[in-house]
């Protein structure tokens, strides 16, 4: 079946916008290039990425005593030699108050992050050279695969437990670190439709957006499954960057009859490095600007899947799949797409002119064809107000609302459903979650995060499992939880 002709030309108005977007860019350089009568400031020194002392920054091991923040000179010594290697936990706890498609209740989670860090051209003497490792030891139950059943995951954390390595890739720059080539085993989520006001939140929706998680095989190359892939940047100018990236379509490989139907089982320690799927492919146009000294970023870029993907409402005899006199196999789709779009601003700058302090807001917005996805349109939009409290500069508070809608294919599986079986279920319409958030930061490297979400219409109102006649859809659920946060 052909994709939607209205999708053809959202995507065409995004072509036009990513062809408009450098202009843009390099009309910002211009306003930004200081009048020839007047001295340009010294320009900023670029941060190592190496520490001299090993020390990442934020980390509590500034608190501590030389030899345990030192790690008993092993950092300074492995410094010298180009690598830096730290370690972050994340542990939460999180409790559905009201509603959700199981149970309410309270769980722990946490995440014990490693990375490694290494300079090559100070290691092995090879220009623009560098290298990242990370790995997470997963543990604890999800609150929304236990408790709620809905579709943006109330953690940006939860996962299967496992002990897994997440990325691994080397780097090599070229032109002055205007380009640059990355390859191995990367994710998408760590470059792509990532917003930079919006990081405050620990919903998953606010990272790796619903509608790539739901419509892509196994959640598609994001947290916590990564997958073999190459990625390009070029930066033409210090306002514009274009970005494209290719990757093994699938992370953790189709599920079958024999295997299990969680893609985290399947790949559980993420050391498949699965070559022979079918490749995903983004690419996205960044442009930054100025209003006013308010720094803005617009993004523009687009997806295409080059799997197979299974129809949403109708098997392969053109009949529901929800007809009992049908086949009940569906239609294979050639291919999916999606297109998006990312809005960054700030809107207040405090008086000592830092770039990440003040007031900022974000947007987010992204479509992909209803017949052979589960969600079709998604935006998402947030405001973040950080150091605004005296005596607390590094303290942030944000409110943030997301909105996955479910397919109207989908949604006419549902309203088939009901037809051939006589019933009164409820027909899936969509997902709201609202979360308000505020960050705490204790010490260097520590911050307590209380964490309020508000989810309404779960997996976008399913059936209640707990009534029996199955008419009433599950209740909006009610989440409240602390997070804390150790960097060292």
């Amino acid at each position: 079946m052909r994709k939607p002709v209205a999708l053809h030309i959202c995507a065409a108005v995004v072509a036009v916008g990513v062809i408009c977007l450098p202009a843009v860019a390099i009309a910002a350089d211009a306003d930004a290039a200081p009048n020839k009568e007047a001295a340009a400031p010294p320009p900023e020194a670029p941060k190592p990425l190496i520490a001299p002392d090993g020390i990442p920054a934020s980390s509590v091991a500034t608190s501590l005593p030389p030899e345990i923040g030192g790690f008993f000179g092993l950092r300074k010594a492995l410094a010298d030699r180009g690598f830096q290697f730290g370690f972050t936990y994340i542990g939460e706890a999180l409790a559905n108050l009201r509603g959700g498609a199981t149970r309410t209740g309270a769980i722990y989670e946490g995440r014990l992050e490693m990375v490694l860090d290494g300079d090559l051209e100070k290691a092995i003497g090879i220009p623009g050279l560098t290298m990242h490792i990370n790995a997470f030891q997963i543990h604890g139950r999800g609150l929304s695969t236990y408790n709620i059943g809905n579709l943006m995951p109330i953690s940006n954390i939860e996962a299967t437990h496992a002990t897994r390595l997440f990325e691994a890739w080397l780097q090599q720059e070229f032109l002055g670190g205007k380009a640059s080539v990355r390859f191995g085993q990367l994710a998408a989520d760590q470059e792509f439709v990532t917003t930079s006001w919006g990081g405050l939140f620990i919903n998953g929706t606010f990272g790796w957006p619903t509608i790539t998680a739901a419509n892509l095989p196994s959640g598609g190359p994001a947290y916590p499954l990564a997958t073999p892939g190459v990625r390009v940047k070029l930066d033409p100018t210090a306002n514009l960057s274009l970005l494209a990236a290719v990757f093994n379509g699938d992370p953790a490989g189709p599920a079958n009859p024999f295997n299990n139907p969680n893609p985290q089982a399947r790949n559980n320690n993420g050391v498949k490095f699965r070559l022979s799927d079918r490749p995903f492919v983004i690419a996205e146009a960044q442009g930054k600007y100025e209003i006013a000294g308010l720094a803005g970023t617009a993004k523009l870029g687009g997806w295409t899947h080059f799997g197979r993907f299974a129809d949403q409402r109708f098997g392969v005899d053109r009949l529901s799949l929800a007809d009992p006199t049908g086949v009940g196999v569906a239609i294979q789709h050639r291919g999916n797409l999606g297109i998006y779009g990312v809005f960054d601003q700030q809107i207040y700058k405090l008086p000592s002119g830092e770039a990440d302090k003040g007031v900022g807001v974000f947007m987010r917005g992204s479509i992909s064809p209803s017949d052979r996805n589960l969600v079709s349109f998604y935006i998402d939009a947030g405001v973040n107000f950080t150091g605004m409290i005296p005596g607390r500069p590094d303290d942030s508070f944000g409110v943030a609302v997301g909105h996955a809608q479910i397919s109207s294919a989908a949604r006419g599986l549902d309203f088939d459903t009901n037809f051939f079986n006589a019933t009164f279920g409820p027909v899936r319409s969509s997902e709201t979650t609202i979360e308000a958030t505020y960050l705490f930061k204790v010490i260097d490297g520590w911050t307590l995060q209380p964490n309020f979400q508000y989810v309404i219409r779960p997996a976008g109102g399913i059936p209640d499992p707990r009534d029996p006649l199955g008419l009433q859809r599950v209740g909006n659920a009610v989440v409240a939880g602390l997070r804390s946060t150790i960097k060292y």
